[in-house]
C-alpha cells in the first residue's frame, strides 16, 4: 500500500498560514515554522486588543471631555456629577464629539451641568 501524505490539505493548511503571515518582517513571513507561531501570536493580539480599543477609545473620550469642560471652569469629575443631578443622559462618546467640533453645544450642556450642581450643593 502506498504511503499517503494527505500533500493537498497540508499544502493548503501551509500556504494559508503564509499567506496570512504576509508582511511580517525576515523568516516569519517565508518559513512556515516560524510564521506559524508568529500568526498564532498575532491572532491572541488581535483578539487582546479588540477588547482593549474599547478601554482606549473611552479613555480618549474622558481626555477630550475633560479639556473642554475645564476650558468652561469646570472638572470632569463635577461635570459628569453635574449631569447625572441635571438628568441629562448622553454618552461620552456623544460628549466629545460635541466636545471637538460643536463647543457652542457642549457649553450649552457644561452650563446645565454647572446650574443643577449649584442646586444640588444648596439643598
Amino acid at each position: 500500500m502506498p504511503r499517503a501524505t494527505n500533500s493537498p490539505a497540508s499544502r493548503a493548511r501551509r500556504k494559508r498560514v503564509l499567506l496570512r503571515a504576509k508582511g511580517f518582517r525576515g523568516f516569519r513571513s517565508k518559513l512556515y515554522r516560524y510564521a506559524k507561531d508568529a500568526v498564532i501570536k498575532a491572532r491572541q493580539y488581535e483578539y487582546r486588543d479588540r477588547k482593549k480599543r474599547k478601554g482606549t477609545f473611552r479613555r480618549l473620550w474622558i481626555q477630550r471631555i475633560s479639556a473642554a469642560s475645564r476650558a468652561q471652569g469646570i472638572t470632569y469629575s463635577r461635570f459628569t456629577e453635574g449631569l447625572k443631578a441635571a438628568a441629562i443622559e448622553v454618552d461620552r462618546k456623544i460628549l466629545a464629539d460635541l466636545a471637538v467640533n460643536d463647543i457652542a453645544s457642549f457649553n450649552v450642556i457644561v452650563e446645565q451641568a454647572k446650574e443643577a450642581l449649584a442646586k444640588k450643593h444648596a439643598v
